[in-house]
């Protein structure tokens, strides 16, 4: 393509959408690449945790996915056959949600349409609007194989889910029962923890005295719901709380029923709490639920599904068919004398996500899976090590969760989903198949006849098929050539809310069906919080919308500040300022590329760039590509440990500091005068050195390193930068002479300038400075600071009296200060810039001689702290020489 210069600004708005499109329509991004060479290719693979079809996208998906994407591009350009699989996920229950509410504007609901026409409702509504998500991730630059994706309940996902189903329920792991469950009154359905949001609210504490049977003393229980108290079948104390030792093993009647209660004694009491006493309602709380088991107490049940009391004999007529808290109000009033006090409180009550409704725990009969049975293999695999953790300390929630697991709830009470495959016959008799068809066949040998069967209206869990999602979505049950190549997976990013209802079941089921691992990698990824470091949310207004963040400053800056601000263990706090930091460095980016066209004009396009470095004999170019070999084995090593804020903060001081602020100045000369002997071999290793910054760069900022490749470097119109190859050549370079040569001169530089900005002299002042030798390179990088190459002897003439010895690594240079210097005002402001760097070496020393400091430090804290105590050293001597000069004129 033709080759020219940059424009002046790097208009990203339009160039992400011009770049997204040609990748994608390219196949840029499939596994089986068109465009490279990939037969014998190892394999790398992703699986995108699948967001809801109802989702947008928020910061938390913008890091995920972000993180995601640098691993895949950076194996993309190690040559692997790299395969992210795209996919969303149904989202039973927040999906019926939003199409419900749509109904309710058309005044009509699911139940006057009937299942089969809310389903087809609800397939109109995904197809026009539930890909929202996944545009919004191409705004982001993700590169997942986009002819891939899938869907939790497309025909294939459909076929793993009724097979594992079946698959378990005949090796005895899937059974239906009666027990307790989060129950969401309004949306009438069991409810996972994950869908339970507990919730801070004000409320109110009730002390109830229960008479004692026989009279004579009485025990007062404290409880925030009174309607509950209708469920009493036993009063609890702890054993040990002397108030009531007397008690246990008598009865108490219930206040309201007259109801004789047994009183217990139970550890599980907590004696601080209240009054120390525990009206126990076995029917309404999962605590309660445990003592009505280990103590064998009756149970009562007084809730309906719609959280109304139920029009039982158990319960008084005058509440039969109440609303829970319209009860709550109206039992108050009826306890009369019973009622001791009432406190304001603050407490926690649970509410349903979507509902938003407090839920409440009911027995309910409701199929569950014996998660216990595979909590064992999947414990085992992460403690041998064999699926590890980053950070590690996730692995302990991990175990928590496994080492006490209850059987999992994987119905639910809806119609979107995957509809349980199961079969009733008339007399109950339950048959479990994959079809109908199947179900009667089962049927007709049990019976020895064809019989009518109806299929369960329940829908499983969304967390059952998101659990098969590393090899369902490859193929499987069948053996296909995906499966085959790509499972095992790689790499799951993933934030820590989810360890135990995916992470963990995903181990599972995956141990179960494949007899493998689903992943050898869980990068547990950070909370994005606001620049206070608060969580975001709506009420608090401090949400910050990746979107609006993409429309102002690029999709390249907003990836590149999630990734330098991403380090382990830490939340990202983050504010429109950082982002706009980064932009300025998407900026310097595109104007070094710019200066480097303005620099060879027409000589672009005579330039060779290929994957090896050029010879090189001048040292500013040796040391360039020395750094370049640095910089690029740091990151590979960074990536490698998934350190993402260790291979940005590599990349910025190489592209800001090394490449543009020193690199393409100390060139400039050279590259304006085409005689010289250096010219060419400099062209080519400043081509060859943008070319490969901006293949390292490429994985965290896509567009703008694209946009700069297919200016500078594409051969054609599906010559991509995203699939070129990752710098090999630095494995066999050592430039560490040329290193250590422009090391030195580029320490001169730095303390001149420090020294100029010091003794506040004038820049336009241009400083004598003796420099050894005969070559011409010293002279390009000197005149950065103002400074101008004379001989010993011309320094030590009588006109240059002021000279300074400025000692750098294995050197001492020697340079004149003007002769007419207010020495009484050069004293002085040596004096304040001495005592305030003796103020903070003592402080910096302080730190690095503490011992017990330094043990407990990580390692970039004190990599930190010791290159500053160098520094600051370094800029004490300067002074201190320089006020030694100033003493003795």
């Amino acid at each position: 393509m033709d080759k020219k210069i940059l424009d002046k600004n790097f208009d990203f708005a339009n160039a992400e959408q011009k770049i997204y499109a040609a990748w994608e329509g390219a196949g840029a991004f499939r596994a089986q690449n068109p465009l490279k060479k990939l037969s014998d290719a190892k394999p790398y693979t992703v699986m995108i945790p699948p967001p809801n079809i109802t989702g947008s996208l928020h910061m938390g998906h913008a890091l995920n996915n972000t993180l995601q994407d640098i691993m895949v591009r950076y194996h993309r350009l190690k040559n692997f056959e790299t395969h992210w699989q795209p996919g969303t996920d149904h989202a039973s229950i927040a999906t019926q949600q939003v199409v419900e509410k749509k109904l309710a504007l058309e005044q009509t609901d699911r139940h006057k349409l009937g299942r089969e026409k809310f389903l087809q409702r609800v397939w109109a509504w995904k197809e026009e609007s539930g890909g929202m998500i996944t545009q919004q991730l191409r705004r982001l630059g993700a590169s997942p194989d986009w002819q891939s994706e899938r869907f939790t309940m497309d025909a294939g996902l459909s076929k793993a889910v009724t097979k594992a189903f079946v698959q378990l329920y005949n090796d005895g792991l899937i059974y239906k029962a009666k027990r307790m469950v989060n129950w969401d009154p309004k949306m009438e359905t069991a409810i996972s923890d994950l869908e339970v949001v507990p919730t801070p609210v004000r409320g109110k504490l009730y002390y109830i005295r229960y008479p004692l049977v026989g009279g004579g003393d009485d025990i007062t229980i404290a409880t925030t719901r009174p309607e509950t108290l209708l469920g009493d079948t036993a009063v609890a104390v702890h054993p040990d709380d002397e108030r009531y030792q007397k008690f246990i093993g008598k009865h108490i009647k219930q206040p309201i029923t007259g109801r004789e209660l047994i009183i217990i004694a139970d550890e599980m009491v907590d004696r601080t709490a209240g009054s120390g006493a525990l009206k126990v309602t076995p029917s309404s709380d999962p605590n309660d639920f445990k003592l009505y088991q280990k103590h064998k107490l009756g149970i009562i049940e007084i809730f309906d599904k719609t959280g109304h009391l139920l029009a039982s004999d158990d319960i008084p007529e005058k509440y039969r068919g109440m609303e829970r808290f319209a009860a709550r109000k109206e039992m108050v009033k009826d306890l009369g004398d019973a009622l001791v006090k009432v406190e304001d409180i603050t407490h926690t009550v649970p509410y349903g996500d979507r509902g938003g409704v407090p839920v409440e725990y009911l027995l309910t009969e409701q199929w569950f899976l014996r998660a216990d049975v595979l909590a064992g293999p999947a414990l085992d695999v992460v403690k041998s090590g064999k699926v590890k953790f980053i950070p590690e300390t996730w692995e302990n929630d991990y175990y928590r969760w496994l080492e006490n697991i209850e059987p999992w709830c994987i119905s639910r009470q809806l119609w979107w989903g995957h509809r349980i495959p199961a079969y009733y016959a008339d007399d109950g008799k339950i048959f479990v198949a994959a079809d109908l068809a199947s179900a009667e066949d089962l049927a007709a040998a049990h019976y020895g006849k064809k019989t009518k069967l109806t299929q369960d209206n329940d829908v499983l869990d969304t967390w059952f098929s998101a659990g098969l999602w590393p090899f369902s979505t490859l193929g499987w049950p069948d053996e296909t050539p995906m499966l085959k190549k790509h499972y095992p997976t790689n790499l799951l990013v993933t934030g820590f809310d989810i360890i135990f209802f995916w992470v963990a079941r995903m181990v599972m089921m995956g141990l179960y069906f494949m007899k493998e691992i689903p992943f050898d990698t869980v990068y547990v990824h950070a909370l994005v919080r606001d620049e206070k470091g608060q969580k975001m949310s709506k009420s608090k207004g401090n949400v910050i919308d990746p979107l609006d963040l993409i429309n102002e400053f690029g999709a390249d800056a907003v990836r590149f500040s999630l990734t330098a601000l991403s380090s382990p263990g830490r939340d990202i706090k983050l504010s429109m300022e950082r982002v706009r930091g980064y932009r300025n460095f998407v900026t310097k980016l595109w104007n070094g590329a710019r200066f480097c066209g303005l620099l060879l004009g027409d000589e672009i396009g005579a330039v060779k760039v290929g994957d090896e470095a050029p010879t090189t004999n001048n040292p500013i170019n040796g040391w360039m590509v020395a750094e370049l070999a640095r910089a690029i084995k740091q990151c590979e090593q960074h990536l490698a440990d998934y350190r993402f804020d260790y291979y940005a903060n590599e990349l910025h001081h190489l592209v800001w500091h090394e490449f543009c602020d020193w690199y393409l100045e100390m060139v400039k000369p050279i590259l304006q005068d085409k005689q010289r002997a250096d010219y060419q071999e400099t062209a080519d290793t400043l081509l060859f050195v943008l070319r490969q910054i901006l293949i390292a760069m490429h994985a965290t900022m896509p567009f703008v390193s694209e946009e700069i490749y297919q200016h500078f470097f594409a051969s054609g119109d599906k010559d991509f930068l995203c699939n070129q190859v990752w710098p090999v050549w630095q494995n066999k370079y050592d430039h560490g002479s040329a290193h250590d040569y422009v090391g030195r001169f580029k320490e001169l530089v730095e303390r001149a300038r420090s020294l100029r900005t010091t003794l506040q002299l004038d820049e336009k002042i241009i400083l004598p400075v003796t420099v050894g030798g005969q070559d011409s390179w010293a002279d390009s990088i000197i005149a950065l600071a103002g400074l101008r190459r004379v001989s010993l002897e011309e320094i030590k003439k009588p006109e240059n009296k002021n000279i300074i010895a400025i000692p750098v690594q294995g050197a001492t240079f020697s340079m004149g200060l003007p002769n007419d210097l207010d020495m009484a005002k050069m004293e002085n402001l040596l004096d304040k810039k001495l005592a305030q760097l003796d103020k903070d070496v003592a402080v910096t020393k302080q730190k690095t001689d503490n011992a017990e400091f330094m043990k407990r430090a990580k390692e970039e804290i004190k990599k930190e702290l010791l290159d500053r105590l160098v520094i600051l050293q370094g800029e004490q001597k300067l002074l201190n020489d320089a006020k030694q000069v100033l003493l003795r004129l």
